[in-house]
């Protein structure tokens, strides 16, 4: 890895924002290899040097690359202010805050790759970026060889033009098309857009394919860590990531991650239980506190009330038998 600026080193470390990390250099509270920073500008190798705030060695930060099948209906972003679930939520196992490389449209579903190496995001999610993605989109109509020209033309968006797209059908089913495209760029709302100017609006949307990478053997909404290999083609096609490592064991495929149900309360975001799970628990609660103990009689109790009952039988007898007697006597 080639020298970085200290404050970048700092900041990509987790220790401050780049701003605060250019305070703690003015304020003399960096060393490297034991010598007090207080320059900004100053280049260092993470590899080669060591780097301490405030006495504290600063450790490289370890990357993390995963590659996720996004579900359709769930936000391509790290929080949502309507409470719905975004990508984030699926990849809280992973031990570092990840981020998105582009983005995929909520009611998209497909191959998005995470990360928290940030040359890495920045490099594949670039515009100039030739990074291949594939779609497999459902449209409205029979598209023919005609209009399968006219899905190859660029379109012009934020006043740049597109380049150009390939197109093919895959099957017609009755008033329906598949089609395969494939893109060399992420521009917003690109294929809904291509079936606006085409008449065939699209229906359904999905990524099989990003950079090469696809989704095979991933469940809608299960994800898993990059392979060296695939790392390493990513390397030698794109220049990134910078390094390649070996990757953490791969989470089993057969778990679904499931996230939490999300609440707003007065615009801020909480996970907490869900009030209609609250009340099942109350009223369960409350049900078995109205619930009286069953009686149960042992056998001794049983036989013991046996022998009461017979004995006052016996003395009411003696009673009624005394008063008969006193009444002949009169």
């Amino acid at each position: 890895m080639p020298e970085q600026r200290l404050q970048k080193i700092l900041a990509r470390a987790g220790v401050a924002s780049r701003r605060k990390a250019e305070q703690l250099i003015a304020n003399g509270q960096v060393t490297v290899d034991g010598q007090r920073v207080t320059e900004l500008g100053v280049k260092v190798d993470e590899r080669k040097h060591q780097v301490r705030v405030d006495g504290k060695l600063v450790l490289p930060e370890h990357y993390y690359y995963v590659l996720f099948h996004k579900p359709r209906g769930v936000m391509c972003t790290t929080s949502d202010p309507e409470g719905r679930s975004t990508v984030v939520d699926y990849v809280r196992d992973v031990p570092a805050r990840v981020l998105p490389v582009g983005r995929l449209d909520y009611h998209t579903s497909g191959v998005l790759l995470l990360s928290n190496d940030g040359d890495f995001v920045q490099a594949l999610a670039h515009a100039k970026q030739r990074a291949d993605k594939v779609y497999v989109a459902k449209v409205r109509g029979v598209v023919d060889d005609a209009q399968l020209e006219r899905w190859r033309e660029p379109l012009v968006i934020d006043g740049k033009k597109t380049r150009p797209a390939e197109v093919k059908r895959l099957r017609v089913e009755g008033d329906k098309t598949w089609i395969e495209v494939t893109l060399s760029e992420g521009r917003n709302r690109q294929i809904h857009r291509l079936g606006e100017a085409t008449g065939n609006v699209v229906l359904r949307l999905a990524r099989v394919s990003f950079a090469g990478l696809g989704h095979d053997g991933l469940r809608p909404g299960q994800w898993r860590y990059l392979t060296r290999e695939e790392l390493t083609q990513l390397k030698k096609t794109y220049g990134v990531p910078q390094r390649v490592r070996a990757p953490e064991p791969t989470p089993e495929a057969g778990s679904r991650a499931r996230p939490p149900r999300r609440l707003s309360t007065k615009g801020k975001e909480r996970w907490k239980v869900d009030p209609r799970d609250r009340e099942r628990n109350n009223s369960r609660d409350g049900a078995r506190k109205e619930r009286r103990p069953r009686k149960t009689t042992t056998r001794a109790q049983a036989e013991g009330g046996q022998h009461l009952a017979g004995a006052q039988s016996a003395s009411r007898e003696r009673a009624r038998g005394s008063s008969r007697r006193r009444e002949r006597q009169r």
